[in-house]
């Protein structure tokens, strides 16, 4: 472990491990943890509390584990599927303080959907975990810098790795926009060396 340690809480430590639950199946998510010598958490999920002790490393090992499982290609596709998956248990959870789901916030429109819901999921995280991000929005794109990443913590790799927050994302876009696809690229890394993570959104659809 590093000198200083940075957590999620529990809750989002069991909607990590569900959202791999629902894409690999529960023998999928028990050969990950047994991988990762994370064994502790095998059927026994942590419970749905708001203290912060599902640290950072756990985070980071889940997913380097995943590209171990099935290599790189493979886990990180199995990643973004997880990521997508994560979004709609973290709605069940903290829907109701995003204020996502008033009717109010359904009357908008679509460019000030996405610009309110990307702020609202930052600050989401910045109020509710050790989790640091910050969101920039240029004319023709919103950039989501994660200044403080449980997803590639302690990694060094040579492309980006923080597959799950591409997938989490992609998918709360999907939601926010009523089923509308969005190009969703993670284009720096701290992993790679980078100053934080970028995750960059192009706000027209595809369709």
């Amino acid at each position: 472990m590093s000198a200083e340690s940075f957590f999620y809480p529990r809750k989002m430590g069991r909607i990590i491990l569900t959202g791999m639950e629902e894409v690999m199946g529960s023998h999928g998510v028990d050969a990950v943890l047994r991988l990762a010598a994370l064994e502790q958490y095998i059927q026994n999920y942590p419970p749905a509390g708001s203290e912060r002790d599902f640290s950072f490393e756990t985070v980071s090992l889940l997913q380097s584990t995943l590209e171990q499982q099935f290599g790189p290609r493979g886990g990180r596709g199995v990643a973004l599927r997880v990521g997508r998956a994560c979004f709609k248990y973290g709605l069940k959870e903290y829907g109701s303080m995003l204020g996502l789901t008033e009717v109010a916030f359904r009357l908008l429109s679509l460019p000030t959907k996405l610009r309110t819901g990307t702020k609202s999921f930052a600050e989401l995280f910045n109020k509710h975990t050790d989790q640091k991000v910050r969101v920039e929005e240029k004319e023709d794109r919103i950039y989501w810098h994660i200044e403080r990443c449980p997803l590639c913590w302690e990694r060094k790799a040579d492309e980006p790795v923080c597959h799950l927050a591409v997938g989490l994302i992609q998918e709360s876009l999907y939601w926010l926009s009523g089923g509308k696809v969005f190009d969703v690229k993670e284009t720096t890394c701290i992993a790679q060396g980078d100053a934080d993570c970028t995750i960059e959104i192009d706000p027209t659809p595809f369709s």
